[in-house]
């Protein structure tokens, strides 16, 4: 396992010091990147893949099977990662990664299973998370495997699952008349007044908020390692990724540029597709007026709650990869969304989260355009278990308990 070399602003590229937690770049603000010695990974690993490395380890059916290029720490784990990879039953060239199948019933539980991880590392004692929901819930059961104290913040409208599992799980929940932004600024408040009020260092909570703090993304970069390795070490033609606060859409990035590095994949990196709800929908907008950032969506309104992030902090770095990678930015309403979920349960045998249905729904769209070719394979997310979200699927459909 390497050791982290330095963490690196994504905007001037400063480097920072990995030998106490940090959260942004003490210049500019920008989301810090985890960077390892790549020479000296490449000449430990002997460009062997993963595939073989993880037969050396007992927990090689984990997202841990990439220990080569993650921290060298000692893992707090529930068994994250290496999901399946579902191929459409319809459809030749497309793949469902299905992250429901996580502990959690989503794919944050790899990215706070990571940030935990550091975070007991460096002795953190308190970790706070603004979240529409899932982050909650994963801060919650890996903070309490921790044995750290979890504070979370959530708009008081989130699937019941979500508040259920702070609850449980023995996290100090807060509901909030408002959205995830909302809930941000009470988590950046409360740390304030901490401080200024003269808490103890070590009893000031930790915002381990999305693109806040650097291990979140390293978490979520097993999901690219994965998606190519499933595929026989090949890149897929396209990936289409859910995008509410965008983690996992620029961990994977982050993932092919490593592997690139290693020598474990070659070719040309997918198009990315960043898949939006039409009533929250701030990086297609940017997207297609040209901007290089998002503005504040106002108004923010959809039952795929995951996607109800009016302003993601990494607008930018979102935009930039899905440019630079020729894919796009596509937003589906929600009748469109709830319309696919019963689509794919019904023909497929598969349950979506709303969010994961913005994706099939966008897969749809750009088929139907020829943007999307028969030809093409491509790796569609399913970010979370439709289960989760039985009140607000149901809600949606009209549906009551008989």
């Amino acid at each position: 396992m390497p050791k982290i070399a330095y963490l690196e602003c994504s905007r001037c590229h400063n480097h920072v010091s990995a030998d106490s937690p940090q959260t942004l770049c003490p210049i500019d603000a920008g989301s810090l990147y985890v960077r390892y010695d790549m020479e000296e990974l490449k000449k430990n690993a002997k460009r062997e893949r993963p595939a073989e490395l993880a037969a050396k380890s007992a927990a090689s059916l984990g997202m841990w099977r990439y220990a080569d290029v993650l921290p060298d720490v000692k893992p707090v784990t529930l068994g994250e990662g290496w999901t399946p990879m579902l191929k459409s039953r319809r459809y030749d060239g497309l793949f469902v990664k299905e992250e429901g199948a996580n502990p959690t019933g989503t794919f944050k539980a790899r990215g706070l299973g990571l940030a935990v991880t550091m975070a007991k590392h460096y002795g953190l004692r308190h970790l706070a998370v603004p979240s529409a929901g899932n982050a909650a819930g994963a801060l919650a059961a890996y903070a309490a495997a921790a044995q750290i104290a979890a504070h979370i913040f959530m708009p008081k409208d989130v699937p019941f699952a979500n508040y259920l599992e702070g609850i449980v799980y023995g996290a100090d929940v807060t509901m909030v008349d408002g959205l995830i932004s909302d809930c941000a600024r009470m988590v950046g408040e409360q740390i304030k007044q901490q401080r200024e009020s003269g808490v103890a260092a070590e009893d000031v909570w930790f915002d381990i908020s999305t693109l806040k703090e650097p291990f979140r993304v390293e978490g979520k970069k097993t999901m690219g390692y994965e998606l190519v390795e499933q595929l026989g070490w090949e890149y897929p033609d396209a990936v289409f990724y859910p995008t509410g606060g965008g983690v996992g859409l620029i961990g994977m990035w982050k993932a092919f540029e490593e592997m690139e590095e290693l020598g474990w994949v070659s070719g040309k990196r997918p198009r990315m597709y960043a898949l939006q709800a039409s009533g929250c929908a701030p990086v297609t907008k940017a997207f297609d007026e040209g901007k290089d950032v998002s503005e504040f969506y106002k108004d923010a309104a959809t039952f795929a709650a995951g996607l109800r992030v009016p302003k993601p902090y990494g607008d930018a770095i979102i935009l930039d990869i899905v440019r630079k990678s020729g894919g796009g930015a596509v937003s589906s309403d929600d009748a469109e969304i709830l319309a696919s979920i019963l689509d794919w349960a019904k023909h497929e045998g598969i349950f979506l989260s709303p969010e994961g249905a913005a994706a099939t729904a966008a897969y749809d769209k750009l088929s139907a355009s020829g943007e999307i070719k028969a030809s093409d394979r491509v790796v569609l997310f399913n970010t979370g278990a439709g289960l989760k979200y039985t009140d607000m699927t149901a809600e949606a459909m009209g549906l009551k308990r008989p």
